[in-house]
């Protein structure tokens, strides 16, 4: 969908939308490639890092052990892709700078979902209160830009800098200060580019809805609480007036991909309406204009509601909450025991400065797996294997 009195360029993307030509480029400078385009060669980067596929043994809601079906922090990725992809094609923006920035998103995540992120950041906050804490998302350009050790010239992924603008979606000041053009924005009040800001929304959109599917599927929440929720309550209504035998399976998955598809459209339809109205022409003027990338505001009422069921009949059930407290026990007294006695941690992550050591043990620990971290735990902590005399 195109803004109302937008002219799209026969190339198919609006002026607004980013490109190889606008692009700020990389930190570090490299002959550009032939068989694709800048946005194409990160997404190809991202996918093919050594945290990108550790995301498939990391927890979304549930732990990867609880079940095959449950999304991990992998599946989640691809299915923001999706919808990201979507929504910049509708919108005429850059499909390839969208899914790259989707993609990498929860590269810095760790094991255990929001346990292990609440868990390293109060050790990070207790031990080094002048270090920066720990933030996810500022974790995830980390490994973009530092920790990911595949290329002879440069540490990290060397991306574009609108792709790492996209992925750090949130930052506290005293970060933004300490990251240069990337953090500006953060001290500035401006805004990212719109592909960042239509895949931050998708993301909203995977987990609220996936979320319920999953929810459904362990048997933590059922139908009838959700049908508190209007939005949830008329799509669902909408598939028995349609289907009136569909049961079970079949009716969730109905349901939930008629509100994935209404909420798509209300964001392509109210993000369009905002376009014309702030008439942008170039990514610097988006940056430049308030938010544009929305939900109606009826719609995004609805959202809101949803997410506070989801909030407290799902994320804070008894069944979540005790794997929350074991995995953030887990977590805490690794750390403790790294700082302790170094020795215990790999070579490459020993060093000799206190501040650096610390952070070094947050990096070690985020680039965990849930059933790595388990086994590590076991190991440093587990009596079992001793002989009894």
């Amino acid at each position: 969908m195109t803004a109302p009195g937008r002219r799209v360029p026969s190339a198919g993307l609006a002026p607004y939308a980013c490109s190889d030509a606008t692009s700020r480029g990389r930190e570090h400078v490299e002959p550009a490639p032939t068989d694709r385009t800048g946005y194409q060669r990160d997404r190809d980067r991202i996918i093919h890092s050594t945290a990108f596929r550790r995301l498939e043994y990391k927890t979304q809601v549930f732990l990867n052990h609880e079940g095959d079906l449950f999304r991990t922090r992998l599946t989640h990725s691809l299915e923001v892709a999706q919808i990201a992809r979507s929504i910049a094609r509708a919108l005429h923006l850059n499909e390839d700078l969208t899914e790259a920035v989707a993609l990498a998103h929860d590269l810095g995540h760790t094991p255990f979902g929001h346990a292990g992120q609440d868990a390293l950041g109060a050790c990070m906050r207790r031990l080094a209160p002048e270090g920066g804490g720990f933030e996810h998302n500022l974790q995830s350009l980390r490994v973009a830009t530092s920790l990911e050790e595949r290329y002879a010239a440069f540490d990290g992924l060397n991306l574009c800098f609108e792709t790492r603008e996209g992925v750090l979606k949130h930052c506290s000041r005293r970060n933004a200060e300490r990251l240069g053009d990337i953090g500006l924005r953060f001290l500035q009040g401006s805004q990212p580019s719109l592909e960042a800001q239509i895949t931050n929304l998708a993301d909203a959109i995977a987990y609220n809805n996936h979320d319920i599917d999953d929810g459904l599927r362990a048997d933590l929440i059922d139908l009838e609480e959700l049908q508190a929720v209007p939005f949830f309550a008329g799509h669902l209504d909408a598939v028995r007036r349609a289907y009136p035998a569909v049961q079970g399976r079949r009716l969730v998955a109905e349901t939930i991909r008629r509100m994935i598809s209404a909420l798509i459209a209300d964001l392509v339809a109210e993000t369009a309406r905002r376009i014309a109205l702030a008439d942008v022409e170039s990514p610097d003027a988006v940056r430049a204009a308030p938010p544009l990338a929305a939900f109606s505001a009826p719609v995004q009422e609805q959202l809101q509601q949803l997410q506070q069921l989801l909030l407290h009949r799902l994320y804070r059930h008894p069944d979540v909450l005790r794997n929350t407290t074991k995995a953030q026990r887990l977590l805490t007294e690794l750390f403790e025991a790294y700082h302790a006695d170094t020795r215990l941690l790999p070579r490459a992550y020993q060093r000799e400065d206190a501040a650096r050591q610390l952070r070094a043990i947050a990096d070690y620990l985020a680039g965990m797996t849930d059933r790595y971290a388990i086994r590590e735990h076991q190991r440093l902590f587990s009596m079992r294997d001793w002989p009894v005399y």
